[in-house]
């Protein structure tokens, strides 16, 4: 049966899946780990938590992780987040600019891959950063 938890495709498997696929499952990873970090925090009520999870997860908010991120990451993680940042989305929310759509894209596109690839200690590693636990 497979381990969905911990999944290790090859980079030649990763980089088959389109750059939206990617950023589809980054989506859910990202959410999940900004969902622990909240729960992890305690004290909070089910409001609290879904509006600090909202809070996370909204695109002005990823495109800063974005830019804190950016100088830290390897050749390889570089080229993953500029294949979501360019990414022609269709459908940017109207609380962010297009700009910042496009960095959030990338943002959710890295980790897609990094899940994909099987590196969570570098997914804790950068999630850390942004969460301000480096």
């Amino acid at each position: 049966m497979e381990n969905y938890f911990e999944i290790q495709w090859t980079p030649a498997q990763v980089n088959q899946v389109t750059n939206l696929g990617l950023a589809h499952i980054g989506d859910g990873v990202y959410e999940l780990l900004c969902r622990t970090y909240l729960i992890k925090k305690g004290d909070k009520t089910v409001l609290k938590l879904h509006r600090d999870a909202v809070d996370l997860v909204k695109a002005p908010t990823q495109a800063k992780f974005a830019d804190k991120l950016k100088p830290l990451l390897t050749e390889d993680e570089q080229a993953y987040y500029r294949r979501g940042k360019n990414s022609h989305t269709h459908a940017a929310p109207k609380s962010a600019s297009p700009q910042e759509y496009a960095k959030a894209t990338g943002l959710e596109t890295l980790f897609g891959a990094l899940y994909l690839l099987g590196r969570t200690d570098r997914l804790n590693e950068l999630f850390g950063i942004l969460m301000n636990e480096e």
